[in-house]
C-alpha cells in the first residue's frame, strides 16, 4: 500500500504493482504512457525477455526485436557461465559448492522471469539442499514470480509446499515468513478474517520486506481487521496496538477510519472510509475485492450503531451516518434481507427495530437444521445403496 520505507522490496513486485495499475480501467490519476515506460524500463535493465514477450502478447504492445534479441543475448551468456562453474564446483569442489552454483543459476532464471526453467533449477537445487530454511526460501522465490505472472494457483500450491516445509524443519524466522505469505494469499481471495489474523500474528517480528514494506503490512492489517474483527478485538489487538499505532499514521485515511469506527463516530467514518476504497482499488492484491469490501465495512458500522438501540429512526440513522435517507433506506433493507442485519423497519413509522437473537433458541434451530441436512443426506445414500 503506502511505501514510506526504504526497505527493499523484490523488483518483481513492484513491476507486477506497475503493471496492475497500466491493465486498470477504474483507477484514476493513472497515466499510461509514463507508466508504460517505466514497465519497459525496468524489463530492459533487468533482461526480463521471457517476461516481456509474455506481456506484450498479453496486452497488444509492439514486440522490439532488437531489445529482445539484445536481452536474450546476455542472459545466454549469464546462463553459460553459471553452467560452467557448476560443472567446475561438480568436478573439483563439494556438495556445498555445487548446490550454490545450482542455487545461483536457480535465482537468476527466476530474475529474468523465466518461469519453467527457474522450477526446474530450484527443483534440482532442493533436492540437494538439506536445511529447511534455504528450501522455503527458494518457494517463496518462486511464489514471487509467480505473483508478476499473476498466478494465483500457482501460488497456493508453492504456499501448501513451503507449509510442509516449514513443518518438517523450517526456523522460526521462516514460519513468520510464510504467514505473510500466506496472508497475502488469503486477502487476494478474500478471506479476510484469516488475512488478518495472519498478518496481525506477524506484525511484531516483520521480516518480509521483500514482499512490501512495515507498512504496508500494517495497513493490509487493519484493513482486513476492520470487516472481520468484533470491536472489543479491534480494539485489543489493533487500536491499543503500539506496533500499529507506531506507523499508522503513515495512511492517515486507514487511520482516521479505524479511529472513527471504534469511537462510533459515523460520520467521520463514511468520510474517511472514501480514502481507504480509494487505497483498496489501487492495489493489486485487493482490488478485485473493492466493492465487497466497501459493502461489508458498511455492514459492520451498521451492525455497530444498530447494537445500542432497541429502536431508532431511519432519519436519525442517516444523519449520524451523513448519508440520504432513501440510500440508508434500501442499503439496510438489503441487509435485514440477506439475513445480514437482526432487524425489521416499519415503514409507516420510519424506524428500525434490532431483534436480539436468543442464543438458546438460535441453538435449537441450527440443531434441527443440522439434523434435516444429514436426514436428507441419508435418504439420498438409501437410493444409491440397497438398504433392507
Amino acid at each position: 500500500m503506502t511505501e514510506n520505507e526504504s526497505e527493499k522490496q523484490d523488483f518483481r513486485l513492484e513491476l507486477a504493482q506497475q503493471v496492475f495499475l497500466f491493465k486498470s480501467t477504474d483507477i484514476a490519476g493513472v497515466d499510461k504512457a509514463k507508466l508504460q515506460a517505466q514497465i519497459l524500463q525496468t524489463i530492459f535493465s533487468k533482461g526480463l525477455a521471457p517476461y516481456y514477450e509474455h506481456l506484450c502478447g498479453e496486452l497488444g504492445w509492439e514486440l522490439q526485436q532488437g531489445k529482445l534479441q539484445e536481452m536474450q543475448a546476455s542472459n545466454a551468456k549469464q546462463l553459460e557461465e553459471l553452467a560452467a562453474k557448476i560443472k567446475d564446483a561438480e568436478e573439483n569442489l563439494g556438495e556445498t559448492e555445487v548446490r550454490d552454483a545450482l542455487a545461483a543459476k536457480a535465482a537468476f532464471l527466476g530474475s529474468i522471469g523465466d518461469r519453467e526453467g527457474a522450477a526446474a533449477a530450484y527443483s534440482d537445487t532442493e533436492s540437494k539442499t538439506a536445511s529447511g530454511a534455504a528450501k522455503a526460501d527458494m518457494v517463496f522465490a518462486q511464489i514471487r514470480l509467480a505473483i508478476l505472472y499473476q498466478d494465483w494457483h500457482g501460488v497456493k500450491k508453492l504456499l501448501a509446499h513451503a507449509k510442509t516445509i516449514c513443518e518438517a524443519g523450517g526456523d522460526w524466522e521462516h514460519k513468520n515468513k510464510l504467514k505473510v505469505y500466506e496472508g497475502v494469499a488469503a486477502m487476494y481471495s478474500r478471506d479476510f478474517k484469516r488475512a488478518a489474523e495472519l498478518l496481525l500474528d506477524s506484525i511484531q517480528t516483520f521480516t518480509t520486506s521483500e514482499l512490501f514494506t512495515y507498512t504496508s503490512c500494517v495497513s493490509y492489517a487493519v484493513a482486513a481487521s476492520l470487516v472481520s474483527l468484533d470491536r472489543v478485538a479491534l480494539k485489543e489487538r489493533v487500536v491499543d496496538s503500539p506496533e500499529i499505532r507506531s506507523v499508522i499514521g503513515h495512511v492517515p485515511a486507514l487511520e482516521s477510519c479505524l479511529n472513527a469506527l471504534h469511537d462510533c463516530n459515523y460520520r467521520e467514518f463514511f468520510r474517511s472510509l472514501l480514502g481507504v476504497i480509494d487505497i483498496i482499488r489501487a492495489d493489486m492484491y485487493t482490488h478485485p475485492h473493492v466493492r465487497y469490501y466497501m459493502r461489508e465495512v458498511r455492514l459492520v458500522a451498521y451492525n455497530q450503531f444498530l447494537e445500542s438501540y432497541k429502536s431508532v429512526t431511519l432519519e436519525s440513522m442517516a444523519t449520524a451516518f451523513d448519508v440520504g435517507l432513501p440510500f440508508l433506506d434500501t442499503e439496510v433493507a438489503d441487509f435485514i434481507c440477506a439475513g445480514r442485519i437482526s432487524a425489521k423497519i416499519d415503514k409507516v413509522a420510519g424506524i428500525i427495530e434490532t431483534k436480539r437473537p436468543d442464543a438458546k433458541n438460535a441453538l435449537y434451530l441450527e440443531a434441527i437444521k443440522r439434523g434435516d441436512l444429514l436426514l436428507n443426506r441419508v435418504q439420498k445414500l438409501s437410493r444409491v445403496i440397497d438398504v433392507d
